[in-house]
């Protein structure tokens, strides 16, 4: 998984914390079910099933087609614990990659 690709998305989605237009939510969902689905497509490939069903999980989560309502205060906290997963899952494969040299 791309490292960059991780920390823009959990950037995008500590940026839902502050009080931001509509759109820029709708933004997000968009941005975070495609990076999700791809995620679980390329985990699925690698045959981490596992983390395939969890970002397979996030993708429908965040799909925009039918919004799942959950409040902003509980959708504060998906957005904040995803992108900590996020991060903690880079700063992993950060340090596999810095082993492997």
């Amino acid at each position: 998984m791309p490292l960059i690709l991780n920390l823009l998305l959990a950037v995008l989605l500590l940026l839902c914390l502050a009080d931001m237009p509509y759109g820029y939510y709708t933004l997000v969902r968009y941005v975070s079910a495609f990076v999700f689905a791809y995620y679980a497509y390329v985990c699925f490939k690698a045959e981490r099933v596992g983390l395939a069903f969890t970002f397979g999980a996030l993708a429908l989560l965040f799909q925009p087609f039918y919004k799942i309502v959950l409040g902003r205060t509980v959708w504060n906290v998906v957005d904040v614990v995803v992108a900590a997963g996020l991060l903690y899952l880079m700063v992993k494969s950060f340090n596999k990659n810095v082993d492997k040299k």
